[in-house]
């Protein structure tokens, strides 16, 4: 019987199919399908806390960008800031080892849609006239005892605290934009729109879908106002996966604004 010898691999064939292939697959699934993103700060506190991972599916945004479909008000964004912020502010310019610098992805949560008139008043939002009802984290602002309503953060939509954007007490979204803001509502809790203006559409990388770790955590989580962080976890532990819904407030407000037209 004459047995069929097959070729050897060229050194070509392996590289790709031990080290690139590998490579290359990745990339493609986590830029097009789903990736995870670790949460890095305590701006979106008390719902999402520093060092949890949450799962974003990629593909959404591609189809987004692509004119299907639309992140929806109260949805947990992940995205660059605008460059020119990035150049001003501090905490938006990081540096690779010293040999260039680039823009770090912040998540925060989408208030405004293209078009809306967002403005933020003693602390509260008002979208296209409309009161946010935002107790599902000013409420825990409140127990903390620093749920800021005095600072220009909490008075005006836009804050020229760096030169990005002029003080506005409100803002029309342009088109292509979102107005993002985070949780964390103490008076230096969170660089977000009030700070840099709207996120453009094309820097938004995805929407945070569901926390996947740590798989377990503390039921509660005091918060040190002085020192903007966590100051003590205490309670049960219970299991930490869980889906990223939206508020019902939004819902709630999307009824108002549409029986309001």
């Amino acid at each position: 019987m004459t047995r069929l010898r097959t070729a050897a691999p060229t050194a070509l064939q392996k590289l790709w199919k031990e080290l690139l292939e590998p490579i290359v697959f990745a990339v493609v699934i986590t830029q097009f399908v789903a990736t995870l993103v670790g949460v890095d700060g305590v701006s979106m506190m008390p719902n999402l806390r520093d060092r949890e991972r949450v799962f974003v599916p990629k593909y959404e945004t591609w189809l987004h960008k692509a004119g299907v479909g639309e992140f929806s008000r109260g949805d947990i964004l992940i995205f660059k800031p605008p460059r020119e912020a990035s150049a001003k502010i501090a905490n938006l310019n990081k540096s690779a080892l010293g040999l260039y610098t680039y823009r770090p992805f912040l998540i925060k949560r989408l208030i405004g849609l293209p078009g809306d008139r967002i403005k933020v008043q003693a602390g509260e939002v008002l979208v296209n006239g409309v009161k946010l009802d935002s107790s599902w984290t000013t409420d825990y602002w409140r127990e903390q005892g620093c749920w800021d309503s005095q600072s220009p953060l909490a008075t005006q939509t836009t804050a020229d605290t760096y030169g990005v954007v002029p003080n506005q007490p409100e803002i029309t979204v342009p088109a292509g934009s979102y107005f993002v803001m985070g949780d964390n509502r103490t008076a230096n809790g969170s660089e977000d729109s009030r700070l840099f203006g709207p996120v453009a559409r094309r820097d938004v990388a995805g929407r945070a879908a569901a926390v996947v770790w740590p798989i377990m955590r503390k039921t509660t989580a005091r918060y040190d106002c002085t020192a903007n962080a966590v100051g003590d976890l205490t309670g049960a532990n219970v299991l930490n996966w869980r889906v990223l819904s939206r508020p019902e407030a939004f819902q709630a407000l999307k009824t108002e604004l549409v029986s309001a037209k």
